[in-house]
């Protein structure tokens, strides 16, 4: 068995270092997670000494782990190193090895870096070595975290799996979405399969809709605009958060809690999302920009980084379906966008009314019988489960009101939920593949984002304003068709 682990983080320069990877790592370290010696190494191109980056990353630590940071710390160390420079490169592996002091090493190597610089630094790593693990693999590990974006399109995602394979091998290769590290998330899959009085009712005989919401309400704060105006709301959150919550959401039950049974049963769900037509995004998506308003002094048009003419939509709404046994016939209403009333993120099972209302009678014309179940799962901000139901008001005659039975993470008196890369940094570090993505997933969930993209570009599809602060365009409410309800305006 190896008898170090080293975890090299390319980009360690950058935020999500300072303000996400090395806090996590320190929780772990904090609650003596790690089962073997660990060595942090920051890699940038700039220069610093190990000491100076120690300091710079002193003011992310949480007061709570103050006590642990002083005999963590000590683990980290920097290298200066541009990845296409061959020598530079030699020098991290010739770093590598005298840190372990003859030592056998397992390795984990963090892309914190721009999607451009994915394939030629784990190209450069190959050609060094880095990424060939000793014959014994009991002998140490070579494996590569990769952070999204994951291509921008389905040509670009199947040239980078590609490229990046011709290196690496698929076990090997972690590409991470944080919202899989969420707690709630992970509990679709346990909320499901192991509670027999749910599983039975999840299926179109029993579920009329199901709506998954990602709301926010920041906007473009900071320097953001640039980068957003390249990807918009379904590149930078439908095609990866929301279509990774509608899979676990969907998904048949695996054979085991594996993880290629887990994600192979969501690659399946992915691929029977009904791909649109050009002609049909305008019926079935609706697409808008944040104005103006009294809770914000600038549209999205206005941003700093953002083209004024840009066609890029901050808000993103769409009815899918999936073609399979289960589903097959219940809309999946998707909606995510900025600059909206309410942060939250939540699944909304909507069940059907039953066959007839005993009180009030058979319904006529236009009247849409009152919708008494529904199924909240929230994710974010608030964590818990609701379940809605109708009973008899106290007193004289028959009169329904709605009433609900709820749970909430914070009864379980387990702290606050654990962030997201403490979970998936030391699933990675023990080769847990079953909340980080798979080539077929990416490739799966962009192929159905392009027949979206296609039809904008294509069609004449209009783009909605909507107030910054508001529910988004009221357009979107046409998504829902005769009874189905409306969207949920959050927990």
């Amino acid at each position: 068995m190896a008898d170090i682990s080293q975890i090299v983080i390319f980009g360690a320069s950058g935020d999500l270092t300072s303000r996400k990877l090395i806090p996590a790592l320190l929780r772990n370290f904090a609650e003596q997670r790690f089962h073997k010696p660990l060595q942090i190494i920051g890699v940038s191109r700039s220069a610093r000494s190990d000491v100076e980056w120690r300091e710079s990353l002193d003011e992310w630590i949480p007061d709570d782990l103050r006590a642990a940071w002083s005999g963590f710390a000590p683990s980290l160390s920097w290298r200066a190193v541009d990845a296409s420079v061959g020598e530079q490169t030699q020098g991290l592996a010739d770093h590598l090895e005298a840190l372990a002091e003859g030592r056998t090493a397992n390795r984990l190597f963090y892309l914190a870096l721009k999607p451009s610089l994915f394939a030629p630094t784990i190209r450069t790593l190959s050609s060094h070595g880095l990424l060939d693990g000793p014959k014994d693999p009991k002998l140490g590990w070579r494996r590569v975290v990769v952070e999204k974006p994951f291509g921008r399109d389905l040509p670009s995602a199947r040239a980078l799996n590609r490229e990046l394979l011709e290196h690496v091998r698929e076990d090997q290769l972690f590409r991470i979405d944080h919202y899989l590290g969420k707690e709630t998330v992970q509990n679709i899959l346990s909320f499901r399969f192991q509670n027999a009085i749910f599983e039975p009712l999840w299926n179109r005989k029993h579920i009329e809709s199901v709506e998954i919401s990602v709301c926010e309400t920041v906007a473009m704060e900071g320097k953001r605009g640039a980068y957003y105006d390249s990807a918009g709301a379904i590149r930078d959150m439908v095609q990866n958060h929301v279509l990774q919550i509608l899979a676990l959401v969907a998904m048949e039950p695996p054979t085991s809690m594996a993880a290629d049974a887990v994600r192979s049963e969501k690659v399946k769900v992915l691929t029977a999302l009904r791909p649109m037509r050009p002609d049909q995004v305008a019926e079935h998506v609706v697409r808008g920009q944040y104005l103006a308003s009294p809770v914000r002094d600038r549209g999205y048009l206005e941003e700093e980084g953002v083209d004024p003419a840009s066609s890029t939509e901050t808000f993103v709404a769409v009815r899918a379906q999936i073609d399979n046994w289960r589903w097959s016939g219940i809309p999946f209403l998707l909606r995510s966008g900025k600059a909206l009333h309410k942060r939250y993120t939540e699944v909304v099972l909507r069940f059907r009314t039953p066959p007839l209302d005993l009180l009030a009678g058979p319904s006529e014309g236009e009247h849409c019988a009152l919708r008494p179940n529904d199924l909240r799962l929230l994710i974010q901000p608030e964590e818990g489960v609701r379940l809605s139901f109708l009973v008899k008001r106290p007193g004289p005659g028959m009169t329904m009101v709605k009433s609900e039975l709820g749970f909430d993470y914070s009864d379980l008196d387990a702290g606050s939920s654990p962030p997201a890369y403490q979970r998936l940094l030391l699933d990675a570090i023990e080769g847990n593949a079953t909340l980080f993505i798979r080539g077929d997933e990416v490739e799966a969930a962009w192929a159905f984002v392009d027949s979206i993209r296609a039809g904008w570009d294509q069609e004449d599809v209009p783009m909605f304003g909507y107030e910054a602060g508001s529910h988004g365009p009221e357009e979107a409410n046409n998504l829902f068709v005769g009874c189905e309800g409306t969207w949920s305006i959050g927990p």
